[in-house]
């Protein structure tokens, strides 16, 4: 299929955003980023995202597809060309599949909750379940996806900067060599693969850039 005409509305600071950018580059699709806050609704992002007016959007021509995991799922069934994102077994997709949504749930569960150590509970709880997950569906491979990074390598991978500066900010650990070993080595893995290490963000200046962010939305909540 054609890679012309394919824009990515988001903002690069979205792990939901980098997950995208993680499927467009494993099947080398040439793609233009156009930048937004989402915060302010723009009416672009209006127009293509009616429902839930949030990033990401893909663009593919004039069809918009919204939501991250189906964007990916997208990707990876209009170009075939390149590696398979998802597993091709049935069972192996499907049990990759549960996962991304189990891990997004516990996402949304996390951003419901109020208190700092409630989120940081959540998280914790699920990456926990994810180490179990990674020993089944990586079947002692260096991947969940195997040799290569799949599906729910950048389902989860796009969260590793953010567990990363969250455990920065609060001095802890959630990717624990005591509780999940097995996940601090895939993550070490995953920044180390030449095919997304220009994705992934350096946890320090990911901090940097949220500090700012905050500061910009406190101002503007202050006007």
């Amino acid at each position: 299929m054609a890679t012309s005409s394919v824009k990515l509305l988001g903002a690069r600071q979205s792990p939901f955003v980098n997950r995208v950018v993680m499927a467009l580059l494993m099947k080398s699709i040439n793609y233009e980023l156009v930048e937004m806050n989402p915060y302010l609704k723009p009416e672009l992002l209006i127009k293509t995202n009616p429902v839930h007016k949030k990033i990401p959007v893909l663009l593919h021509g004039d069809r918009p597809i919204c939501e991250s995991l189906i964007i990916v799922q997208y990707i990876d069934e209009a170009w075939t060309n390149g590696p398979s994102i998802l597993p091709t077994d049935p069972y192996d997709c499907a049990i990759a599949r549960f996962w991304a949504a189990f891990f997004d749930d516990k996402i949304r569960e996390a951003e419901g909750e109020d208190a700092k150590e409630l989120v940081l509970e959540k998280i914790f709880e699920a990456f926990v379940l994810l180490e179990e997950a990674f020993i089944n569906c990586s079947k002692g491979k260096a991947f969940f996806g195997g040799d290569s990074v799949g599906y729910l390598d950048i389902v989860v991978g796009s969260f590793v900067v953010y567990i990363r500066v969250a455990e920065m900010m609060n001095g802890i650990k959630i990717l624990d060599e005591t509780k999940t070993p097995r996940l601090v080595g895939w993550a070490e893995r995953l920044y180390s693969d030449s095919s997304l290490k220009d994705v992934l963000m350096d946890p320090q200046l990911l901090l940097e850039q949220l500090k700012r962010f905050q500061a910009m939305m406190s101002e503007a909540a202050s006007d």
